[in-house]
């Protein structure tokens, strides 16, 4: 197929669906009663919510805990990094094979595997209990394939079931439903896990999420097939990157810088409260209220950002998360990481949507970019999971370095600065 350049950083926004088309299983507005442009979500966006919904509460009973568990076993901070590290290795070679099923096959399929091997994950830890540490690298790999193929399938039908006019309040709703998941899952885990002796509370949550997986499995049946279209082009992001001109060059530095904080924040903050505390009650209470900020902020992010407002949101986000992180250099209690966590759960909100909607909305410029979603979707992971893995990689090198606090916080400030260099690459693209 002849590939159109694209004219610089212009977006006339091809609409997801290609109405009409014979074989098509939903039409690009399944709601014939929703008036385009009003923002308004139909039924399968809404169930599309509830799924990821349920893989996000499922993930979060047990995620903030599994890092945690695996620590006390262990004792090693860089143990944990090489979960993570085999965890975004595993993701990123999975969205990039599974990105053939995907476009050529059923991607429901996708979806709803991706939720049964994380519930496999969890039966695993189950089963090898104490011995878990001594098999992180293949648990990490058996989780970055679960997500790998639960988030390729549903990023996908993500962009397929929204629009320009409705994307941001869609992010805003799962957004505002992944704090409420954070808020309350956790903090039911942390109690629980406080209630019971030795590690008899981490088996009981890691079989909530068993359970919770298989639910969300129940619920995904619901969601419509969707169309089969075209074949999938194995470097299409390469030939995205070589070719002037193009926005992808700026968006694919960006969600790396995005996935470089990511890829450690994720993991090393639940990890400073737990060390500073020592107690899973106090880690449930922190995600508990940082979480109830999130989704405050969430809910109003969803409401107010409007394309036009994206340039100065993601900038302000991206200062304001990258200065959440200087009390660290007081001292690292629990005080100070509950204001980190505040501070980020405020402000994170006008840093990701923007990002998020924009590159969605980028993917559907026009036909021929929009046929192409399932590659542009593994363009985006790849480009986030790169990120991510140098963040990781970075991490194990300082901590397996040097065991000062000030070298750790400088790190976490130099890594948390990244979205600031994320909104330099991504400026030009936001107008």
């Amino acid at each position: 197929m002849q590939h159109t350049k694209h004219k610089r950083f212009s977006v006339p926004v091809y609409q997801a669906g290609f109405p009409g088309n014979p074989g098509d299983a939903i039409p690009s507005h399944p709601n014939p009663r929703r008036k385009r442009g009003t923002g308004q979500l139909d039924r399968q966006s809404i169930l599309l919510l509830t799924v990821q919904g349920l893989f996000v509460v499922a993930n979060a009973l047990s995620g903030t805990f599994v890092n945690v568990y695996l620590w006390k076993m262990s004792r090693n901070l860089a143990l944990i990094g090489w979960f993570a590290l085999c965890h975004q290795a595993a993701l990123g070679l999975t969205f990039w094979l599974a990105g053939r099923w995907v476009k050529e096959h059923n991607k429901m399929h996708s979806l709803r595997l991706g939720m049964l091997v994380s519930a496999i994950f969890y039966l695993l830890v189950l089963f090898l209990g104490p011995k878990a540490p001594h098999y992180v690298y293949g648990l990490g790999i058996v989780q970055g394939i679960a997500a790998g193929l639960f988030w390729l399938a549903y990023n996908v039908v993500y962009f397929e079931i929204t629009e320009p006019h409705n994307r941001d309040r869609f992010n805003g709703w799962a957004g505002l439903l992944g704090a409420g998941a954070g808020m309350a899952a956790p903090w039911l885990s942390g109690y629980l896990i406080s209630r019971m002796a030795e590690t008899k509370g981490y088996m009981l949550i890691f079989s909530l999420s068993l359970g919770v997986f298989l639910v969300g499995v129940v619920f995904s049946l619901f969601l419509k097939k969707r169309r089969v279209d075209g074949s999938y082009e194995w470097l299409h992001g390469i030939r995205c990157l070589r070719e002037p001109g193009s926005p992808w060059r700026r968006i694919v530095p960006a969600l790396a810088m995005q996935g470089m904080r990511e890829g450690v924040f994720i993991f090393v903050i639940t990890l400073l409260v737990f060390i500073s505390t020592g107690n899973e009650m106090k880690l449930g209470n922190y995600s508990l209220i940082t979480s109830a900020v999130s989704l405050f902020a969430f809910y109003l992010a969803g409401r107010w950002l409007r394309p036009k407002r994206r340039i100065p949101a993601m900038l302000l986000g991206a200062i304001l998360i990258t200065l959440a992180i200087t009390p660290f250099f007081w001292e690292v209690n629990y005080t100070t990481l509950l204001i980190f966590g505040i501070g980020v759960s405020l402000f994170h909100p006008l840093y990701i949507i923007p990002m998020t909607s924009t590159v969605f909305d980028f993917i559907g410029r026009d036909e021929e970019s929009a046929a192409q979603r399932v590659e542009y979707v593994v363009l985006r992971e790849l480009a986030l999971n790169a990120g991510r893995m140098a963040g990781t990689i970075l991490f194990i090198l300082v901590i397996s370095l040097s065991k000062d606090p000030r070298v750790l916080n400088l790190f976490l400030l130099f890594i948390g600065s990244a979205p600031i260099v994320s909104w330099f690459f991504m400026r030009a693209v936001l107008k």
